[in-house]
């Protein structure tokens, strides 16, 4: 196990993890959080006036897109979590306001 400071580095020598995401991976962050809440949230209006059609949509949305998100936002830093709830926030919001729309 004595090892020399030269090997130690070359079996390092991986380039250190930035300590915040690239702007594109956050954006892609937002837009699954916003669509996956988006369509809970329309999911939720859907059930409520039994429109089989956007049910089924929805849920077949929601299911797909978590399986994307479980493991990006589990080892995610506080900036991608932060990303995460807020395309959630407006997700939610966006969901009811355009389900309502379909509707009427």
């Amino acid at each position: 196990m004595n090892k020399t400071l030269d090997s130690i580095i070359m079996e390092n020598s991986k380039p250190v993890r930035m300590l915040t995401a690239p702007r594109s991976n956050l954006l892609k962050l937002f837009v699954t959080a916003f669509l996956q809440v988006f369509l809970v949230s329309a999911n939720t209006y859907f059930i409520s006036r039994i429109a089989w059609l956007g049910i089924a949509a929805c849920g077949f949305g929601i299911s797909y897109l978590w399986t994307l998100n479980v493991r990006r936002i589990s080892a995610g830093t506080h900036v991608e979590r932060v990303v995460y709830a807020t395309g959630a926030m407006l997700g939610g919001l966006m969901g009811v306001l355009t389900s309502n729309l379909i509707i009427k």
